[in-house]
Order: C-alpha cells, then structure tokens, then sequence
C-alpha cells in the first residue's frame, strides 16, 4: 500500500511561504519576512544557529504556529484555521523527543491514534499501520510497549506514527541527536526512500550533506543563504558567519 495516495496539484509548490513573520506573545520577533518555496519531492536541510527561529518556522508548517503577518500555502493551500485538520495530514512533524509523540500502551496503538482520528477503522486501518511500520523496519515491533524501546527505535515508531497519517511533506526537528551511528545510519536509509517532500531542521551537517541536495541558512529569523548543500557548507566566510561549524577534517566537496 502506497503511503502517498494523496494527489499534489501539479501547478502548486509543498510548501510556499510569502514574506512570513512572527512575533511571541513577549514581543520577541522570531521570523522576519520568510519567502521560501519547496516543490514535491525535494529535500531541503535547515540549518543555522541556535535561536536563529528554526522550530519556530517548521512549526508554522503545519499550523501549530500562525504567522503575525505573510502567508503559507502547502500544496496550494492555505494554511488557515478552517483547513488546519487538512493541513496536519499533509504536513507530519516528528519531534526531537520521540516521547512527545509516544502515549499508548503498544506501538501498533500508537501509530494508529492519528489515522483512526481521522475516521480509518478495520482493514484500513491495520494495513495502514502495517505500511507505516513496515516503512521503518519496526513491523515486528507492534505489541511492545513503546517504553521498552531504545531511544532509536522509538525515534523509528515516531516516524511511523506520522508517516501513518499519510502525509506529502514530513518535517523533522534534530532527528539525529542522542542516535548512536548505527540508529542514524538505520535513519538515513528510511528518509532516503520514502516518496515524500522532506525538511530537515538539525544542526548536523554531514548528514544535511548525505540526505539533502538543498540547504537554507535562518539565521535571526531571515532566509541569509539558499542553495546546493555542497555550496552553502563549502563556504567557509558564510559558515563562520552564521555561527555553523563542520567536524574536524570534513569536507563537503570531497564526499
């Protein structure tokens, strides 16, 4: 079973943000006239440092933020009230901590809280859990308690839980941090082949490099670089600039 069955308008972008700012209600303004767009199917890493207003961007994506002012469209829709529960199928955010997305008594029940939400029941239902968990290698996983899990494996049955939800854009905060290499290697595979539009905010840039052919540097709440990751990272003035630093010995253009 396909886990995108939903149909993207061929004119409209994933994602489009149209001179997008944001205040928090102390009046600190954390994004500043935000233009990005995002075709079906790219994969775009978001990087900068921190407080730069990147969770504060990927939040508006799916409506958990509104913007004080400028627009967002996904897939051609705006992203407004009266079509936020369209907008967060479209849209699946996994957070940094997979325990804020983790609260049923079995994995099997937690990847089928949001679509059963939406109405799903029976087969539907079982054979769209056994897809999302079948996406993330934890098909076998089912029955357990998602507490016994490593954290790796819980960051996988995260994913499953929004990938469940049949979404066209996947938004992911930090996904590597507290992975050992084999969890972030495993992690890697799983994003590279799901047939989704994927943002990646995280402050580990090889694996921006390894996953992402685009990368956007936000940096006080403005778009300051937008372009091949190869590029942005290879940039050493930029780099330094906006506070972002490769490991030791790593080099961008040599991968």
């Amino acid at each position: 079973m396909s886990l995108t069955t939903a149909t993207i308008p061929v004119e409209a972008a994933a994602v489009h943000m149209d001179d997008v700012a944001y205040h928090y209600p102390d009046g600190h303004q954390a994004l500043r006239g935000v233009d990005l767009t995002i075709e079906a199917g790219e994969r775009v890493a978001l990087l900068g440092p921190n407080g730069a207003g990147k969770t504060t961007l990927i939040l508006h994506l799916n409506g958990i933020l509104s913007p004080t002012a400028g627009a967002i469209h996904i897939g051609g829709l705006p992203v407004t009230k009266p079509n936020l529960k369209e907008i967060r199928r479209r849209v699946g955010v996994v957070f940094q901590d997979p325990d804020d997305q983790l609260f049923m008594p079995t994995v099997r029940d937690d990847v089928a809280f949001g679509p059963a939400n939406l109405g799903l029941s029976g087969t539907v239902l079982d054979e769209r859990v056994h897809a999302a968990l079948g996406a993330v290698g934890m098909e076998h996983a089912g029955d357990r308690p998602p507490h016994h899990l490593s954290f790796g494996q819980r960051r996988r049955i995260a994913l499953a839980t929004v990938l469940a939800m049949d979404p066209q854009i996947l938004v992911l905060d930090e996904p590597t941090s507290n992975l050992d290499p084999a969890a972030r290697r495993d992690l890697a595979d799983i994003l590279t082949t799901l047939p989704v539009t994927v943002v990646i905010a995280t402050h580990d840039l090889p694996y921006a490099l390894e996953l992402c052919p685009r990368t956007v540097i936000l940096n006080d709440g403005a778009i300051v670089a937008d372009g091949p990751t190869p590029e942005i990272l290879g940039d050493a003035e930029l780099m330094a600039t906006n506070r972002l630093e490769l490991p030791y010995g790593f080099h961008p253009t040599h991968t």
